[in-house]
């Protein structure tokens, strides 16, 4: 009876001390200091340009890279940080000021303006707590990003809350993004428009007596530049996350966006097809800019699963409703198959499909009229079906063979993916390469 009592108490006492040191010795969120980085090649192009008001070349290459550095501050807190650069030039943007250059003026000819290219910048801190059991998580972030044309800061957070033995979760998040354009408006339309009414103004050598119009010669219009020039943009998104089987995950998603301020672009032409064509070379001058409802609301629902059929495939399925009230309504429907090759290697094909409605103010080139409130001859906003076929391979090395300097290779992602527009003719392909390591203390 003492022997059973003896193993009872040491037992007891051995719990307690367990529970003693699991709050001394908990498991750490992030073991290690992780650090990603992310580089991309994009190039795309069409032949409905919107800063030429629909018509022209879409043609456009872009780099980016990114690094990221997820840093644990202890068992609990992860710090955050990502940062981007993305350069780009741009055929369609070269075209806001289409003069500037030694060719005659093309809507399909880039110009070689100084808006032809630029550098965008963004960078994103977050800050993620979690709880001693693991089953409630909250987060913040703060954000920036600048462009030759805007600027933006945004701040949000976000909860994180699991039950049923980690089985169900449920996440809620916010975010605001506070945007401040400094327009540039079509060359043409700047003329005896004031310097202090624009942010940026290279038009001072710009004359339209100096050029012989063809067409309307009259060329007139009652263009006035926007008094607005913020974007503030809220939104609300929320998820819940099943674990129904051993080999089915399943994830709702709905989200909510509500935008006010110019949610028009600045330097995308409109001509109204109710006026005579006035051109300069070969270039049509604009009738007015891109006119666009200063609100906006979005909607979208969700699902994504994942279905395990056996250790070396998976099939994944995303599908996602969206619509707002500009008139368009959109279904996007996508599928990846992760296939293993041996413990290190993975290779996933995928193929996504999206359409949508076009929105209630869109117009074809040359066919808005002047007796409208609003217009858009951004073929973005455009009814259209588009297939997007891609390739993946990710190499991943668990025991962190390969190293660089105080970095342990995690694994490496490399993704190509080609896009079309089937009934409008744009195309696009993407490369992506990155790189996940971990820091050796």
């Amino acid at each position: 009876m003492k022997t059973i009592k003896f193993i009872f108490l040491f037992v007891f006492a051995a719990s307690l001390q367990a529970q003693e040191d699991d709050n001394v010795y908990k498991k750490k969120v992030l073991d290690q200091t992780e650090v990603k980085l992310l580089t991309s090649y994009y190039s795309q192009d069409g032949d409905n340009a919107s800063v030429s008001g629909g018509l022209g070349s879409e043609e456009l290459t872009d780099i980016a890279s990114a690094i990221v550095v997820s840093i644990p501050l202890n068992e609990d807190d992860v710090l955050t940080i990502d940062a981007n650069v993305s350069a780009y030039t741009s055929a369609s943007s070269s075209n806001i000021d289409p003069f500037d250059g030694n060719q005659p003026a093309d809507p399909f000819v880039a110009s070689s303006g100084a808006s032809r290219q630029d550098v965008w910048t963004n960078a994103n801190v977050s800050y993620t707590h979690s709880s001693d059991d693991r089953n409630f998580i909250w987060a913040g972030n703060v954000s920036f990003a600048n462009e030759y044309d805007y600027s933006s800061i945004g701040f949000g957070g976000s909860l994180t809350k699991l039950f049923n033995e980690k089985n169900t979760e449920i996440g809620l998040k916010a975010n605001v993004y506070l945007d401040q354009w400094s327009p540039q408006y079509p060359i043409e339309l700047r003329n005896g428009i004031g310097k202090s009414s624009l942010a940026k103004d290279d038009s001072k050598d710009f004359n339209l007596d100096n050029y012989t119009i063809v067409g309307n010669q009259t060329y007139n219009t009652s263009f006035s530049n926007f008094e607005t020039l913020n974007r503030n943009s809220y939104s609300l998104g929320f998820n819940v996350s099943q674990i129904l089987s051993q080999r089915l995950q399943t994830v709702f998603l709905a989200d909510v966006v509500y935008q006010e301020g110019l949610l028009s672009t600045p330097h995308q032409r409109i001509y109204f097809g109710d006026i005579e064509d006035s051109f300069i070379e070969n270039f049509q001058l604009a009738n007015d800019v891109e006119r666009l409802p200063d609100t906006r609301t979005k909607i979208a629902i969700g699902n994504r699963s994942s279905f395990y059929i056996n250790e070396n495939f998976i099939i994944r399925s995303y599908y996602r409703y969206y619509t707002d009230d500009w008139g368009i309504n959109s279904h996007t429907a996508k599928l990846e198959v992760p296939i293993k090759i041996g413990t290190n290697f993975t290779f996933y094909p995928m193929y996504r499909f999206y359409t949508q409605t076009k929105a209630d103010d869109f117009y074809l080139y040359n066919e808005a009229l002047s007796t409208s409130e609003f217009y858009t001859s951004d073929y973005d906003l455009a009814a259209y079906d588009a297939h997007q076929y891609g390739l993946g391979f990710k190499y991943y090395d668990p025991l962190g063979q390969f190293n660089l300097s105080y970095l342990r290779l995690k694994s490496i992602d490399f993704e190509f993916n080609a896009y079309e527009r089937t009934n409008l003719n744009f195309t696009a392909n993407i490369f992506s390469l990155g790189f996940n390591f971990t820091l050796d203390k």
